[in-house]
């Protein structure tokens, strides 16, 4: 529990971010680790709550009152432990995660909330430093071989789950490198892709194999919007022969199109189109060719995926960064009577959005406007909701200046591309029809065919795809041996 009076002795430590100026700069990480000091101070906020709603508002029910004691009491090795017993990839999480257990926090009802994600961070941070991760390799094989497609969070930890319970597990990636939406989706200066390639060399020294540039359908072609390096494609029939079990842990990577008239100028783009080119010119690759230097950038849609794009158009030089979105602005502060534990509406500002960026609320785009085929505005209308919809307020029309406009209102559901191709049953969003509670659960239509993360849930966050992974690999393990020792 921390210490016994830290909650009424101690203000919660607040990560400290490199200054604006500075860090528009470069695409480095620019938040750095809770010191020793900070991280057990922090810890010892922590109360004796006696129902730790935190846990429950996490997704992969990280024992989090557990961590926090080991902390304030210095013992680093222990906390990583327990961390990792429900958590493979903590570093991603404590980088990126928007931290709904700290909205379950009890504290938090009239106080601040622990800090829990920067612990967590500080947790796994200091346990690379220390040499406390290392690999874990089975001592025995079972000779199944299990394929996992996808390796962006739900992947990789399935993955991970299934090669240290003896399975030989063969993960495949259509872009050129691991990480699905994690190296190609969060710009650089928000999850370093160290971070990525570190985990990737302990899976490969646990006995996961990786094959890049490898799409698992019946030919090459994907959508528009959806990146694909791939250069060999393997069939489902292919990995049905080859394989004992394969589990589908691809990205929700269909965007959520505009179609208003003037969507085909030049200028209009996809977040993803934007942002992934990005972070391959970082990694060493070519130059993004969307360059918004000196240009006034439009972003549509309010999310993470808008404030990334707000970010990097702002380490490009651009003039200006407008950011829209349709629903109305939500309150500053959220009605904790109302909503703890659970996660609050209320307007959240992220780094990007504090280097430079103009937000407006409740507006629709009604027409891209341009000359000579190339976007020189927006044509847009204020909005509101009326018994239940979204109606335009009459008279409310004006029109913003723009260069570039990125959407990025959402994906809409995993590829239908890779889902079809292997014959899989789908929901009514198009996701992969598979339960997450009971006998056969994460079993999808197909025999010997999983499904996790957003492939079965559809877009959501780095979190839940771990969990999913976890449990997913425990059900397939079930499934290959008739018993599993795999936590749930």
């Amino acid at each position: 529990m921390g210490k016994p009076t830290g909650f009424l002795e101690f203000e919660r430590v607040k990560e400290s971010y490199a200054p604006v100026a500075e860090r528009v700069k470069h695409y480095g990480e620019f938040v750095p680790t809770l010191t020793v000091e900070q991280a057990t101070q922090q810890g010892a906020r922590c109360m004796d709550c006696g129902i730790p709603f935190c846990n429950n508002g996490c997704p992969v029910n990280n024992i989090i009152p557990d961590w926090n004691d080991l902390v304030y009491r210095g013992k680093w090795e222990q906390a990583i432990r327990v961390l990792h017993s429900t958590n493979n990839f903590p570093e991603f999480t404590g980088r990126i995660c928007p931290a709904p257990c700290e909205s379950a926090c009890t504290l938090g009802i009239n106080a601040a909330p622990v800090g829990i994600k920067s612990i967590e961070r500080s947790i796994i941070d200091r346990a690379w430093e220390s040499g406390f991760v290392k690999p874990q390799p089975s001592s025995v094989k079972t000779g199944k071989k299990v394929a996992v497609v996808g390796s962006g969070p739900a992947g990789l930890a399935a993955a991970q789950q299934l090669a240290r319970v003896g399975h030989d597990v063969t993960v495949f990636e259509k872009n050129d490198r691991v990480g699905g939406l994690l190296r190609y989706g969060i710009p650089d200066f928000k999850l370093d892709k160290s971070v990525i390639d570190r985990r990737m060399a302990q899976l490969v020294a646990e006995g996961v194999t990786f094959r890049t540039k490898t799409l698992v359908a019946d030919d090459k072609q994907l959508p528009a919007g959806v990146v694909n390096d791939a250069v060999t494609v393997v069939t489902p029939a292919e990995l049905d022969a080859q394989f004992d079990a394969v589990i589908l842990a691809g990205g929700s990577e269909t965007p959520r199109d505009l179609p208003v008239p003037g969507r085909e100028l030049a200028g209009v783009h996809f977040a993803l189109e934007f942002l992934i080119p990005q972070n391959k010119e970082v990694a060493g690759d070519a130059k993004n060719v969307i360059n918004a230097a000196g240009k006034h950038v439009v972003v549509i849609g309010g999310g993470d995926t808008g404030s990334d794009c707000v970010g990097t158009s702002n380490r490009h030089g651009a003039v200006a960064v407008t950011q829209l979105e349709v629903m109305p602005q939500p309150p500053e502060q959220e009605n904790k009577a109302l909503t703890w534990p659970y996660w609050p509406l209320k307007l959240r500002t992220s780094s990007s959005h504090e280097e430079g960026c103009v937000r407006e609320f409740a507006v629709s785009t009604k027409e891209f406007i341009g000359e000579n085929g190339k976007l020189t505005g927006l044509k847009l209308v204020r909005v509101e909701f009326k018994d239940g919809k979204l109606v335009e307020i009459p008279g409310s029309e004006f029109e913003l200046k723009a260069d570039l406009v990125f959407l990025a209102m959402g994906f809409t559901q995993p590829l239908a591309k890779v889902l079809d191709s292997f014959g899989i049953d789908k929901d009514s969003r198009g996701n992969a029809k598979a339960t997450t509670d009971g006998e056969g659960c994460y079993a999808t239509s197909k025999a010997k065919v999983f499904a996790a993360g957003d492939m079965r849930r559809g877009q959501s966050l780095v979190v839940w795809a771990i969990r999913e992974g976890r449990q997913c690999a425990r059900e397939v393990d079930q499934f290959l041996m008739g018993n599993t020792t795999l936590p749930r």
